[in-house]
């Protein structure tokens, strides 16, 4: 480009504002262009568990427990950062990006070893709804809505030992409109193995019908092995779970059961059925503290044993993004049951009391 010099403004004077102007042009195409959020959340605190089962150097049970104080990491909430877009295409269809990756605040490792360990997923949304393909957490996961904790370490995953929060590679998902207070979302996980579309395939199905203050959900969703059965209820299983929530003022009561079962169990004495109920409460005692309280019970057939979780716990706003939280239960197992408070189980047919307490903060 060539600049001539105009009588009393230099020619540097010119060049900056060519290049200023050039700059806009090159920005006004990203500005009509993606979005893009970096978001995320930091929890840790600290932990601990009294009777918790000690094992051998080889993984062995002896017979012997003791309690364990512990740093508290995503007992709350997982710790994450996210990156999340939408670009408007126009005619009320949208293109959006979602990318998180859950940490341990307390060791700054990521929990698992994908970068993306939580959801990574691009999808479409417009009138006729929303899909996506990727990775997102397995449609189970939307009990979070029916559990009094939020899905607390101390919640609806205790007594089903995590089997309703697992992940989900390859995904496909739908989600509906909502038409009259109802909504559903259907995902698959692919399997990928060649000669069989069922093994290692996840599927599941949400429904969800709110209405002032009330809202009823159910969830059906099936986790198969590599052979594509049903092997054990906690890893390989149909699960089922029906539930609503209701909120009056300042108090929100919640009901739910859950149903797994895994048909295809080896051993004849190994338990392939778990019936799970909770209740539980929240109230807002005043803007910034929440109250929390949930009982919970699951038994298992095969005369494999029950267990009981009662806790209580409390969310003390400090700020928008800064939260203080504690929570403290305890869990009475019969037979052989070996539920933990958390995941570090006790003895079968031993009792368990535990406790948390730490500060989460989003950005």
């Amino acid at each position: 480009m060539l600049f001539t010099k105009t009588p009393g403004i230099p020619v540097k004077t010119l060049a900056a504002s060519a290049a200023f102007g050039l700059l806009g042009l090159a920005a006004m195409p990203a500005q009509a262009q993606t979005s893009v959020t970096i978001y995320g959340r930091v929890d840790a605190g600290v932990d601990y568990q009294s009777s918790v089962a000690l094992k051998d150097a080889n993984g062995n049970l002896t017979g012997q427990t003791g309690g364990k104080l512990a740093a508290s990491g995503n007992q709350w909430g997982t710790s994450m950062i996210g990156f999340k877009g939408t670009e408007d295409l126009g005619g009320g269809l949208s293109a959006f990006f979602l990318l998180e990756s859950g940490f341990d605040a307390t060791k700054g490792t990521t929990n698992g070893s994908a970068l993306f360990n939580r959801r990574s997923y691009v999808g479409l949304n417009g009138s006729a709804g929303s899909i996506k393909f990727g990775k997102n957490l397995f449609i189970v996961n939307d009990v979070w809505y029916l559990d009094p904790t939020g899905q607390q370490f101390m919640g609806t995953a205790s007594l089903v030992k995590g089997r309703n929060w697992p992940g989900a590679n390859n995904v496909i998902e739908y989600q509906t409109p909502t038409w009259s207070g109802f909504n559903a979302t259907a995902q698959t996980s692919l399997g990928e193995q060649a000669g069989s579309s069922k093994n290692g395939r996840s599927d599941g199905l949400s429904l969800v019908y709110t209405n002032g203050g009330l809202e009823l959900r159910g969830i059906y969703d099936v986790i198969r092995d590599t052979n594509g059965r049903y092997t054990d209820v906690y890893t390989a299983s149909k699960d089922l779970i029906v539930g609503g929530t209701y909120t009056i003022d300042a108090l929100k009561l919640y009901a739910g059961y859950e149903n797994i079962s895994a048909p295809d169990t080896a051993a004849a004495t190994d338990p392939d059925k778990l019936n799970h109920y909770w209740i539980g409460v929240n109230y807002t005692l005043t803007p910034a503290l929440t109250l929390i309280g949930g009982a919970f019970h699951a038994k298992l057939n095969h005369d494999a044993g029950s267990a009981s979780l009662f806790m209580v716990g409390t969310n003390y706003n400090l700020s928008k993004r800064t939260l203080l939280y504690t929570a403290i239960g305890t869990v009475r197992n019969k037979g052989n049951a070996n539920f933990g408070t958390e995941f570090d189980n006790p003895l079968p047919g031993h009792a368990q009391n535990g406790g948390y307490a730490g500060i989460s903060h989003t950005f």
